[in-house]
């Protein structure tokens, strides 16, 4: 299979939440040359991203959006364990959650694992966070960046905190912050004062790709 039919495979295989199909196409992509980061950008999260915009059109439900986005975290997971540390050119640290109020984690971890396979060191510290935690964080590791995700209307003002209590701790512009969700658009992230909106998790990892590029 040439990677083209490999790429189509691993976001067909997300489509129809076929784990034991997703997972075989990682073992096919290693023999046939296929880098694994590709597959996972333009094939697995390719077919995540179908779904997510099938349920917002009404044509999948949730179930069906979480079964796809566990397949997808297992295949990530998979990818991680098989990069060479060594071949990751390092980029800067990455403190990455979903902001108070808000439950949902389905497109952050597949955030974190594209972004660690682009060399980022990211600390995923999970969901229903206050924006107090991710400042705290950004101090404790020296944080480069900080990526919060609101999946609410009623959530995404948590994201204007954050960037508040970054002037207040006089880190404004030190640390970056990089901001998603479903309801979130280029326009909030404006407002609000964030550094960059990313409609997605490639758009995230284009990003930080583009800034280390400089």
């Amino acid at each position: 299979m040439d990677k083209k039919a490999l790429l189509e495979a691993a976001m067909e295989s997300i489509l129809e939440a076929d784990e034991d199909r997703a997972m075989e196409l990682i073992g096919e992509a290693e023999k046939a040359g296929v880098d694994l980061v590709e597959l996972l950008s333009d094939g697995y999260t390719a077919g995540m991203r179908e779904v997510g915009d099938r349920f917002g059109a009404g044509e999948v439900f949730l179930p069906e959006l979480i079964f796809a986005s566990e397949i997808m975290k297992a295949v990530s997971t998979e990818i991680e364990s098989k990069m060479d540390p060594g071949a990751v050119v390092k980029k800067g640290k990455m403190v990455l959650g979903t902001v108070a109020g808000d439950v949902h984690d389905i497109g952050k971890g597949i955030v974190a694992s594209l972004l660690k396979t682009s060399g980022m060191e990211v600390y995923d510290i999970g969901r229903e966070v206050p924006a107090e935690d991710f400042i705290a964080k950004a101090k404790e590791v020296d944080a480069d960046f900080i990526g919060s995700s609101a999946l609410l209307t009623t959530t995404m003002t948590e994201q204007k905190v954050i960037e508040d209590l970054l002037a207040e701790a006089g880190l404004k512009g030190k640390v970056k912050t990089m901001v998603g969700g479903a309801p979130v658009t280029k326009r909030w992230a404006e407002k609000i004062g964030a550094d960059q909106y990313c409609e997605d998790a490639a758009e995230a990892v284009n990003f930080i790709n583009e800034y280390y590029s400089k």
